[in-house]
């Protein structure tokens, strides 16, 4: 495929209105794509589709996204920048531990609940273990850090006294519980799922309490276990 090239000034550098252009063209294939995957299912709709949907060539939209997982990882940034967005009023509000936590979970399902129609089908390639799309993965790993961020952002914010040995890994600790919910939330087919929303009113008050319960000397072997298990699974 040949590149395309925005055109440039006499300096050099992208015309302005080339450039705003590029990004709504960007956007409206972003756009349509959601929908689709949405309508259709993440398996059934093709690079093809999407271009023929959004009213542009399919090598144009080949040019700004080279496959439909690159439109899942912006969708996974899109979505973690409205869900730090969604969670900033409770973090400025609140410092009791528990009441943040709670509202970042609330947050983050908040911002996935218009794509709830689609999830089910698309968690079937997500949850492979090889795929891109997977939380896990490599190619997830910029979307994944920010989410692991935000947790610690709510940590950190926080009055909770934590043991120091298990403070650092505490916000991956935390994402993984969101992966938890969110995999919940998935198969919720409660109305507004609303089951999802109990089980974080339901988990937060315990996982307070184990993170309070950290600084005990009689659990410190514990946390060490947690944490070796950690390290092992990372490597």
């Amino acid at each position: 495929m040949t590149e395309q090239t925005a055109p440039t000034t006499a300096a050099g550098s992208p015309a302005a209105g080339a450039t705003a252009r590029g990004e709504q063209t960007r956007q409206l294939i972003l756009d349509t794509a959601m929908r689709l995957f949405r309508e259709r299912g993440y398996a059934r709709t093709t690079m093809r589709a999407i271009a023929q949907e959004a009213g542009v060539a399919v090598g144009n939209a080949y040019y700004y996204f080279n496959s439909k997982d690159h439109l899942i990882q912006e969708f996974y940034a899109g979505t973690q920048q409205e869900h730090q967005t969604a969670a900033a009023p409770v973090l400025d509000r609140e410092r009791d531990f528990a009441a943040r936590l709670a509202g970042v979970l609330h947050a983050g399902v908040d911002v996935l609940t218009p794509y709830h129609s689609f999830a089910a089908s698309f968690f079937k390639t997500a949850a492979e273990p090889t795929s891109p799309l997977s939380p896990f993965s490599a190619e997830s790993s910029p979307s994944r850090e920010a989410s692991i961020a935000l947790f610690r952002e709510a940590l950190e914010g926080s009055t909770a006294r934590v043991d120091p040995e298990l403070r650092p890994a505490l916000p991956e600790l935390l994402w993984l519980a969101y992966m938890g919910v969110v995999l919940y939330w998935v198969h919720d087919r409660s109305p507004e799922q609303a089951r999802t929303r109990q089980l974080i009113d339901g988990a937060v008050p315990l996982i307070d309490r184990l993170v309070g319960l950290s600084r005990l000397r009689v659990l410190r072997p514990v946390t060490r276990q947690v944490l070796t298990l950690i390290h092992t699974l990372r490597h």
